[in-house]
């Protein structure tokens, strides 16, 4: 064996390690003469056949569930797809609510085309004035008055002659009769020429008395059918008197409302409505007449309840559309039960709390009627109320406001608005998570929500979508007001989209991240007195992103160079290997490097997963364990049982540890104990095994090289050191500039590996065998040393369990 052998796997070559765009394969100057186009048909098709069925599938059902993780712009692009269309449907009717004189509790809802509402709500407010103001100048008028006058002077007539009767009645009998301001008949006996008084009546002998009395009974009885004649004129003058104004009244609301009833009569609810109001007035014309000023300032004015009593001839222009271009695109961003579903709102008067129909708020499913919602799942699930009702409005096809009311609450008097008919789409925004809970525990959410939008969180890097992603940035450049980027800059911005999505062969769609990026490429240009954002500042601007979110990162650092955390970059060792982890802080994630060690002794514990041991290991990294001893039951124990005792462990890991992608160097630093042969600390190794040996795909590699990276080159970087990948992870090789001028310049390795059996021959230069037709590995093989290591610990454990018997 020598340690200077040639590996069967040769390092990648820096152009391997990341997919650069040619910067003059560009066809544009700058970012500003990249011409708009809509990207989302390539990039979204799923969601775009969903939001498309939408637009064509009338009904309350086929609504839209957008699913994608944050930061894909997932409401940007709804708005962006509805809106063209929204632009070209037909604009919404308004929507008011009048008040019901029929019963005051259920205000009338009534729908007009658009811009009739408010057209209606100024002409009727300016007719009422009109006849708040005419009713009581009518009644000055000298018109009026001497009708009035005539009709009292008439009644008054009747008056007198009807009591001039009963008083010359009276006096034939010697009585005396008054009549006072109450309508009550008092008769007195006439004696000598003199009005009795009731003093000088209980004077008189009661033979006197009882005859006067019985005279006075009779002489009532003869009065009283013209005292009812004299009550029924005056109840006659009064009705003539009320007939009088009410035709006034009538006249002014004819001629007041003629325009509106013209204009909008032709409704059939308005007609009745109109009919309903002009009754209204006629019949409470004394609402219209001027006030006493007598008590003025002492009473307040309107009703008890506080409310106006003219505020029931306005009209609650419940939704405006008047001003609306096509359909509505309405976004709820705090979807409470009154911004989403509407209110019944309350005003305080001297203490007490009133409300009437004007009061009625509309919610965001009535401002989107007859268009689109869009809703943010989480935020419609923290408010349970929102979410039942939405789910009450698209069962019914209709929106019903009401007062929310607590079982335990006493219920206030409020109102019962008559329904909103709805004609509404709703798309909800949200991740696959909320998606997976609301099908399997709301059977309601599959009935109403039919059509899943599903966001792709990648497209593949192509001639065609990179043209396209050219728009994109031309677009996003544009809509943040950024200086223009340069061919370099915008060549640059397509490769960290690759970054991001850690593919060589696919670009990231989390497209505001590459806009955060462009807008702090811009500002730092704008610092430095540049026209343009060249690939410098873009540089610039994604590593200022780093730092200012890499204190951690820089403090394992700080305990790597003070040897505080015990990773090794040069040297060999055995039972030892260099796995690699990453770690995530918010929304930062960096690679670490790990020591992993491996002891081996004779006994039948088996090996030991320390990391589960300590419950520090979770289940994906207990199935690397498993998968380990598979590997070693197939290769090691077709002739005789494995029987040992050892134990792998990570070295100073205080934290939990989950995945199976140190497996590789597990199963590494395990066969180097076993046989004995040293590990080249130079390299870490990062991938997961499989039963057979394969070292497959894992996550992070970008994180995880360049954290061994930055150890190795505080230590100065010496030409032998690397690191050992899964063959399947070259594709997702999206390296940092660093790390590619190193490998370039022969001072750093990354070599992809196939099996196991690769990567133990870079790490310990010597060849694993193969087993042959004999049963036995090769014996200048690793494998034959492991073989027969295991041959050995069995046979001594059989020994040492006979000399225990």
């Amino acid at each position: 064996m020598t340690k200077t052998a040639v590996h069967m796997t040769k390092a990648l070559p820096a152009s391997k390690l990341r997919a650069t765009l040619d910067p003059d394969r560009i066809p544009y100057e700058d970012s500003s003469a990249i011409p708009n186009r809509n990207v989302y048909p390539k990039f979204q098709p799923r969601a775009i056949q969903a939001l498309s069925l939408a637009l064509e599938i009338k009904g309350n059902e086929h609504n839209v569930y957008v699913s994608g993780e944050p930061n894909m712009g997932r409401t940007y692009f709804v708005k962006s797809f509805l809106k063209p269309a929204a632009a070209k449907a037909t604009v919404p009717c308004d929507w008011i609510y009048l008040y019901n004189f029929e019963d005051h509790d259920k205000p009338i809802s009534v729908s007009l085309p658009a811009g009739q509402g408010r057209k209606l709500k100024q002409v009727q407010h300016k007719a009422m004035s009109h006849v708040k103001v005419e009713i009581p100048a009518r009644l000055e008028k000298d018109a009026f008055q001497k009708k009035h006058e005539a009709m009292v002077k008439k009644y008054n007539a009747k008056r007198e002659e009807l009591f001039s009767q009963m008083d010359a009645t009276a006096e034939k009998e010697n009585f005396s009769l008054s009549l006072d301001e109450d309508g009550v008949l008092t008769l007195s006996p006439i004696v000598d020429g003199e009005v009795v008084s009731d003093k000088d009546f209980d004077k008189f002998k009661p033979a006197e008395r009882k005859k006067l009395k019985a005279k006075g009974e009779e002489l009532l009885t003869r009065v009283s059918s013209l005292l009812r004649r004299l009550n029924q004129n005056e109840t006659d003058m009064r009705e003539s008197e009320t007939a009088l104004y009410q035709e006034t009244a009538k006249t002014v609301i004819e001629e007041s409302f003629a325009p509106v009833v013209e204009k909008f009569g032709h409704e059939e609810v308005l007609d009745e409505y109109f009919k309903a109001l002009h009754d209204e007035v006629v019949e409470n014309v004394e609402q219209f007449m001027p006030k006493d000023s007598t008590f003025a300032g002492l009473i307040p004015d309107g009703l008890p309840t506080g409310e106006d009593y003219f505020n029931r001839f306005e009209v609650n222009l419940f939704v405006d559309n008047g001003k609306t271009k096509g359909a509505p695109v309405i976004l709820e961003g705090h979807p409470t039960a009154f911004n989403l579903l509407g209110s019944i709102e309350r005003e305080a008067e001297m203490g007490a709390l009133y409300t009437d129909f004007m009061l009625i708020k509309a919610g965001a499913i009535h401002v989107a009627n007859g268009g689109f919602l869009i809703l943010n799942i989480e935020d419609l699930l923290s408010n349970p109320n929102s979410w039942e009702g939405l789910l009450r409005a698209l069962r019914s096809g209709q929106s019903q406001i009401e007062d929310p009311v607590d079982p335990d609450q006493v219920r206030a008097r409020t109102l019962q608005p008559a329904p909103i008919d709805l004609d509404i789409k709703i798309i909800l925004i949200g991740t696959d998570e909320h998606y997976e809970m609301l099908l399997y525990n709301d059977d309601r959410f599959e009935k109403y929500f039919k059509l899943k939008a599903h966001l792709q969180h990648a497209a593949e890097r192509n001639a065609a979508n990179i043209k396209t992603y050219l728009s994109v940035i031309g677009q996003t450049a544009r809509a943040a007001d950024t200086l223009p980027f340069t061919r370099k800059a915008i060549a640059g911005l397509v490769d960290f989209a690759s970054r991001l999505v850690e593919d060589q062969k696919r670009l990231s769609l989390y497209i505001p991240l590459i806009r955060e990026r462009m807008i702090e490429a811009s500002a730092m240009a704008r610092m430095a007195g540049k026209t343009k954002v060249g690939l410098a500042e873009l540089g610039e601007a994604v590593a200022a992103k780093d730092y200012r979110v890499n204190l951690y990162e820089q403090e394992f650092m700080t305990d790597y160079d003070r040897q505080v955390i015990k990773v090794e970059t040069s040297g060999e060792a055995i039972g030892r290997a260099n796995g690699l982890s990453v770690t995530q802080f918010g929304d930062y994630e960096f690679g670490l490097p790990h020591q992993i060690s491996c002891t081996v002794g004779v006994g039948h514990g088996g090996i030991l997963d320390l990391e589960r041991e300590a419950q520090l290991g979770g289940p994906i990294h207990t199935k690397g364990m498993m998968i380990i001893k598979s590997y070693l039951v197939r290769l090691f124990a077709q002739d005789k049982p494995i029987v040992l005792t050892g134990s792998l462990c990570f070295e100073q890991s205080y934290a939990g540890i989950e995945g199976d992608s140190a497996s590789g160097a597990e199963l590494a630093s395990l066969l180097s104990a076993l046989s004995g042969v040293p590990i080249n600390l130079s390299y870490a190794f990062t991938g997961a095994v499989s039963q057979t040996g394969a070292v497959m795909a894992v996550g992070g590699v970008n994180r995880k090289i360049e954290g061994f990276f930055e150890v190795c080159r505080r230590r100065k970087l010496t030409g032998k050191q690397g690191v050992i990948l899964p063959a399947d992870n070259v594709v997702n090789l999206m390296l940092k500039d660093d790390v590619v001028q190193a490998v370039e310049d022969g001072l750093f390795n990354i070599y992809p590996v196939k099996t196991i059996e690769e990567a133990m021959f870079i790490l310990t230069g010597m060849r694993c065998g193969r087993l042959g037709k004999n049963g036995k590995f090769p014996t200048d093989s690793l494998y034959h040393r492991v073989n027969s290591r295991l041959a050995e610990l069995a046979r001594l454990a059989k020994l040492m369990g006979c000399d225990s018997k």
